[in-house]
């Protein structure tokens, strides 16, 4: 749950008070599986850590404070936020218990329509999504890899090469 009062409070709520929801050479620590295995490790409860093309990444900080970070970046990097869900504070308001999970969908509208316009079916996939999440006693960061979705969708280099920002962004997100 995000802590009330807070600016990244603020941003999840948006400027009407409402949650937001629904839709409104690998470096060292990187796991990958179908594309890529190092160092993974199951999750707390069942269930592999790391699914076909998922990147996952241990950020330094706590959850509040990485998915600021992450907001910061995004917006610093001239990318469009386009939601932040606190998925386990949803699953609180219908009664069930969820770890600290929080989707964050942004991306840049200009790289993303050519994308699409050459393969619709990305629109399932797009924008970019990014899930900070408590696994044990650290956080994690999650996302399907560019080179995942480039396959997916049978993408050519130039287009595949409109995806690969995520990587430096989520480096700079877990960086000192």
């Amino acid at each position: 749950m995000l802590p009330e009062g807070t600016e990244l409070e603020d941003r999840v709520r948006g400027p009407a008070g409402r949650r937001a929801g629904g839709w409104c050479t690998p470096p060292e620590g990187l796991r990958m599986t179908g594309i890529a295995t190092q160092g993974s490790r199951d999750m707390t409860s069942s269930g592999p850590r790391n699914g076909a093309g998922i990147v996952t990444k241990d950020s330094p900080r706590t959850i509040t404070d990485t998915v600021s970070r992450l907001t910061d970046l995004i917006h610093e990097r001239g990318m469009k936020l386009f939601a932040v869900i606190d998925q386990s504070a949803e699953a609180h308001e219908v009664g069930l218990e969820l770890r600290p999970t929080i989707l964050v969908i942004f991306g840049s509208p200009r790289s993303g329509t050519a994308v699409m316009e050459a393969a619709p079916l990305a629109a399932l996939d797009l924008p970019l999504k990014i899930l900070v999440w408590a696994d044990q006693d650290r956080t994690s960061v999650s996302y399907l890899s560019p080179g995942a979705l480039a396959g997916r969708y049978a993408l050519d280099p130039d287009l595949a090469g409109n995806l690969a920002g995520i990587d430096p962004l989520t480096d700079a997100l877990v960086g000192p």
